[in-house]
């Protein structure tokens, strides 16, 4: 009707000028969009890119640390025999040399663990004031070393023996 699109009859802005649609500038369709468009896509596979690759390092990556040098040690087992409870102190796979001890052990108790070569394997026992009377045995690699024997409230037995350091 009079060539005049219908918005423009009710006052509405058109999107056709002479039958030729206009670019808004609202991002939609336009040059901007599409270069920001591919600039966010481009940006994405590049970052996607660095984090597979990063991935794959790590996964990749077959070269393994160097282990630490390890000290050789000789199995040690311990055993204390008896009725009752007793705090042990045992010396362990530790090289500060410190004890691990074991408060109100029931007893009878035996653990085996590797003590490196050089040290002095010791188990040592303590009663509590009911007393009674315990033992306590060591052996290195399975030959028998020490047996001590405490008796009376709170006695006290200490087994202790010797690893070479050179493992003979």
């Amino acid at each position: 009707m009079n060539g005049v699109p219908s918005d423009a009859r009710n006052g509405a802005p058109s999107d056709t000028e002479n039958g030729v649609p206009s670019d808004t500038g609202s991002g939609v369709g336009g040059k901007d969009s599409s270069g920001a468009g591919r600039a966010v896509v481009l940006v994405a596979a590049v970052l996607l890119l660095a984090c597979a690759g990063l991935v794959g390092y790590g996964l990749l990556d077959t070269e393994e640390e160097p282990e630490k040098p390890s000290t050789p040690t000789a199995a040690v087992t311990y055993e204390v025999t008896g009725d009752g409870t007793a705090e042990i102190s045992f010396l362990g796979r530790n090289e500060d040399g410190t004890a691990t001890v074991v408060r109100d052990a029931e007893l009878p108790w035996k653990r085996t663990v590797r003590v490196p070569l050089g040290m002095a394997p010791t188990v040592a026992i303590v009663l509590g004031e009911k007393g009674g009377q315990v033992s306590c045995t060591l052996a290195v690699r399975g030959k028998h070393v020490q047996r001590a024997t405490a008796m009376g409230a709170f006695g006290r037995a200490t087994c202790a023996g010797a690893l070479p350091a050179d493992g003979n």
